[in-house]
């Protein structure tokens, strides 16, 4: 089999997992108190099951890698949203509205104008030791930006999380292709000892800002991860790793119409899940209960300075002045 379809077939049903676990870490982001700490989440079972979604997508995405380059794998990660949308569905009771399923087309038409122009060779080329330690302390100082006390914090931690979990699967992707390379090299060095504590950072770390993104429902933080990942992704891939679009100025025009595409479609997304999981839009105002009896006298109620309780008066008129009943 072609090592495009594999890369594509893998990244599916990793995306597939990613999916399960978002609505999964959505579903318990819901029901947690946001002073929750990590230790209890760390006794809690959802939690658990969440983390084993996560790292079997990872394993797949790790496997797709190994086929395909950053720039065909990294854009089929926005599968993900387009997944989470049945499934969020379905974890609500509810029916996938018109408008989720019109950001769907779009967000798989984009994907497709995307894989038209993405190189389909197996990556060879991989991080030097100096490019990894640069790529991870531009990472942490961009984190650390986001992730500074201020107004829309679901939306940043999201972006944070995004932009880690791309840049780990950067770096699995030299840990990779350096680990499966036959040329006769050194299975353990400092570089792949160096690589593969970065990629165990920002893979926990992505996981645990999604997680607090999460609070705030799943939607929006969840298209705002789906566009930083392969952003990140495909800019070091680009930048570093000598990775190209294919096709010349046509292809670089379809994969920007691709990208506004796919953008549109994701906005769409994220707007139909927010309305569909914001609870404030099906909340009532309570209804004011009025007492059928004004004149009724209840401990406590409000006296007039003469000891007379408020709203006695009229019905205390009505007798003194009114036609006598039986």
């Amino acid at each position: 089999m072609n090592a495009t379809l594999i890369a594509v077939a893998l990244s599916l049903v990793s995306a597939g997992a990613y999916a399960a676990a978002a609505v999964a870490q959505s579903r318990l982001a819901g029901r947690t108190d946001p002073s929750t700490g990590i230790l209890r989440l760390l006794g809690r079972g959802a939690w658990w099951s969440a983390v084993g979604l996560n790292a079997g997508g990872a394993l797949l995405h790790v496997a797709a890698l190994n086929y395909g380059p950053l720039t065909l794998v990294q854009p089929l990660g926005a599968l993900t949203l387009v997944a989470a949308v049945p499934l969020g569905a379905r974890a609500a009771g509810r029916r996938v509205g018109r408008t989720e399923w019109r950001g769907t087309v779009l967000t798989l038409l984009g994907l497709g104008a995307l894989l038209l122009t993405a190189g389909g060779s197996a990556p060879h080329e991989t991080l030097t030791l100096p490019e990894a330690l640069g790529v991870g302390a531009a990472t942490m100082a961009v984190v650390a930006g986001l992730s500074r006390p201020g107004a829309r914090p679901g939306l940043r931690h999201a972006a944070a999380s995004g932009i880690t979990s791309g840049v780990a699967s950067a770096l699995t992707q030299t840990l990779t292709v350096a680990v499966t390379d036959h040329s006769g090299g050194p299975l353990f060095s400092w570089r792949l000892l160096t690589v593969a504590l970065l990629v165990s950072a920002f893979a926990m770390g992505g996981l645990l800002l999604s997680q607090t993104a999460y609070r705030g429902g799943l939607g929006a933080p969840l298209a705002v991860v789906t566009l930083a990942n392969p952003v990140a992704a495909a800019a070091i891939g680009l930048a570093l790793l000598g990775e190209r679009l294919q096709g010349g100025p046509v292809s670089l025009v379809l994969a920007l119409l691709g990208t506004a595409a796919a953008v549109r479609g994701v906005i769409l997304l994220s707007r139909a899940k927010a309305r569909a999981t914001d609870p404030g839009e099906a909340a009532e105002p309570p209804v004011p209960v009025v007492d059928p009896v004004p004149s009724r006298l209840v401990i406590g109620s409000p006296r007039r300075a003469d000891g007379t309780p408020l709203g006695v008066e009229p019905l205390a008129a009505a007798r003194a002045g009114g036609p006598s009943h039986p």
